[in-house]
């Protein structure tokens, strides 16, 4: 127990959320279920993305399939940026950019948490002062349950991802200042 509690990696979401001022943070929330190959790729790029060194504006969440459990995080940031796998036909691995303005304008084929993910959307729509969104969506063809591999082209976009998320995030936080 007294191992567990000297990793810095095991915080409290909880805590974190309370303690630290957000105020001047971007969050970047991956989505997914990690137990179905490649629709698991938003919670794939977070676990690359968390043994890297972020910027002090950076904050990195697993959002593992979304819901309303996730509505204090949109209460907290200003901005957020999501990943999430899709499959819109593209070619498997291709990696998109989309600034949703409405819950619409997000894709309709984000896979097995498409409602939930919905369905939270709209609920923030109608909160008193939205966040700014943006979206990275990885396009997949197919979900293999009780998996948790990637396959190549999907675990090839991660680089991609990390780095378009990065440039994004530098911008999102230049207009801040």
């Amino acid at each position: 127990m007294s191992e567990l509690m000297n990793n810095p990696l095991a915080v409290s979401s909880d805590a974190f959320f309370f303690e630290k001022d957000k105020s001047q943070s971007i969050l970047v929330l991956g989505l997914g279920n990690y137990l179905m190959g490649d629709e698991g790729i938003g919670v794939q790029v977070i676990q690359e993305m968390s043994k890297m060194e972020l910027p002090d504006y950076l904050d990195i969440l697993d959002g593992g399939t979304g819901g309303f459990l996730l509505l204090s995080c949109f209460e907290s940031y200003e901005k957020i940026i999501f990943i999430d796998a899709t499959m819109d036909g593209r070619d498997t691995g291709h990696v998109r950019l989309i600034r949703p303005r409405f819950a619409s304008d997000f894709p309709s084929a984000l896979s097995v948490h498409d409602v939930g993910l919905k369905d939270m959307i709209e609920a923030v729509y109608l909160m008193e002062h939205p966040p700014e969104m943006s979206l990275f969506t990885i396009s997949i063809d197919h979900i293999s349950p009780m998996s948790l591999e990637l396959s190549q082209p999907v675990r090839s976009a991660i680089p991609e991802v990390i780095e378009r998320v990065f440039n994004l995030a530098a911008e999102m936080h230049a207009e801040n200042n």
